[in-house]
């Protein structure tokens, strides 16, 4: 199983630098105020991406860290009643 997760990783990695060499023809993004900004798809492509997980992650954050806190308060419950039982 482990050689399939390298193998899938590897031929991943590929496909994406292949994509990326194909990809490398520069852009312009026209912002307001005529400010301009020229860079490779590729990079724009990447950082596009990036903002995007990064906003999806920023969106999750609250209620993992409220899970996180109700799983602690369980747990320690849980180890209370059990000390409690035994003595």
């Amino acid at each position: 199983m482990r050689y399939f997760y390298i193998m899938g990783g590897t031929l991943l990695f590929f496909a994406t630098l292949g994509f990326a060499l194909k990809n490398n023809v520069p852009v312009t993004l026209t912002y307001y105020l005529g400010l301009e900004w020229h860079a490779p798809l590729i990079l724009v492509m990447l950082l596009a991406f990036c903002a995007g997980a990064f906003v999806g992650i920023m969106a999750c954050l609250p209620r993992i860290v409220r899970q996180r806190r109700r799983l602690l308060a369980l747990r320690r419950a849980l180890r209370d009643s059990q000390s409690g039982q035994d003595e």
